[in-house]
């Protein structure tokens, strides 16, 4: 291009530490005292070269930093490993606090060591995603109150209007499993859950103090629709084993198991078992009820099936699932719940 010089390396340097305006570029002594200072130093800063050179690194730390002797730690980091990353919170002139990725690395200049850092400003990235947690906890604040609202309202329509107090728990149960997976889904900011915990919040009530539900698996992860999903079916296979089946009477036990495949065309999918033992004899129900048409309803909408078997020796249900291809929901974990299922 016309008019563009030839540069020499340290030329080019100096041009690329000059235009990275997003970036502070500052070079230090082995004791942390600041020997240049880039523009982009003093764009993120508010510092100008003359006020920061000569000062300490410390100048950009926090009070709490600054106490926990973090500017002597990052150095001792840098030269015993190398490199010493961290992002923080750090202060400018004005005494705003900024959030900054920095990395320091020691060289060699003229025979003498020193230290090279370079920062980023992240404040808006940080103050995003922690205004996104914000919400998202509002949210789930919410939603839990609408839940305990819709369930104060139901107890007392229904009690007024003479229904059976067996119905009534029943449909509180169903609107808590639908509460704590809300729980588990919101630490996971809706991205996906892990199916081991989605389990243990659903079996928590049904567990005594001696476990009688056991729970084996390769670690996996759902969609927030699966979550759900398997949610509700937990508590309706936990419900119906405390009422009817092993979790009944001592003695019995419920053992949850999955696994997750691939088949040819690289489809995943999720093979999930319940089986109870140890409770009383078992035979098939006269009618469907409510939690059968449930399990054949919710995993059908997954594209997923749910079988079960009414063994002698005790309640068997087997749930097949696809999962999803992409990373969001990547592998799953199962935790159980053995109270419940009305058939």
């Amino acid at each position: 291009m016309i008019g563009s010089p030839v540069l020499t390396d340290p030329a080019l340097a100096a041009l690329i530490i000059e235009n990275a305006r997003d970036f502070a570029i500052l070079t230090l002594t082995p004791d942390g005292m600041i020997t240049s200072w880039s523009p982009g130093a003093e764009r993120i800063t508010g510092y100008t070269p003359r006020a920061a050179i000569g000062q300490s690194i410390d100048i950009l730390l926090t009070a709490p930093d600054l106490a926990a002797g973090v500017g002597a730690l990052e150095i001792s980091t840098a030269f015993n490993r190398g490199r010493a990353e961290d992002s923080r919170w750090h202060v400018r002139r004005d005494k705003e606090w900024f959030w900054a990725n920095g990395v320091m690395v020691p060289f060699q200049h003229a025979g003498e060591c020193a230290l090279l850092k370079i920062m980023r400003d992240e404040t808006p990235a940080k103050l995003a995603a922690e205004h996104r947690i914000l919400l998202l906890n509002e949210l789930n604040h919410r939603i839990k109150n609408t839940l305990a609202t819709v369930q104060s309202v139901t107890e007392q329509t229904l009690r007024a209007g003479g229904v059976a107090a067996g119905t009534r728990q029943s449909l509180t149960g169903r609107l808590m499993a639908l509460s704590k997976v809300h729980d588990v889904l919101t630490q996971e900011s809706w991205a996906s859950a892990d199916l081991a915990e989605v389990v243990g919040k659903a079996v928590a009530p049904f567990q005594v103090a001696e476990p009688v539900i056991g729970i084996s698996g390769p670690p996996v992860r759902l969609s927030p629709n699966l979550a759900v999903a398997i949610s509700l079916a937990l508590h309706e296979l936990a419900t119906n084993a405390n009422k009817f089946g092993a979790l009944n009477r001592p003695g019995g036990r419920v053992e949850v198991s999955w696994t997750d495949a691939h088949d040819g065309e690289g489809q995943r999918f999720l093979n999930f078992l319940w089986r109870e033992s140890g409770g009383p004899p078992v035979s098939p129900p006269e009618r469907r009820g409510f939690g059968a048409r449930l399990l054949s309803r919710v995993f059908a909408d997954a594209r997923g099936e749910a079988r079960l078997d009414f063994a002698a020796s005790g309640v068997c249900c087997v749930i097949t699932l696809p999962l999803s291809e992409d990373g969001e929901t990547p592998i799953l974990k199962v935790a159980q719940d053995p109270r419940g299922l009305a058939f």
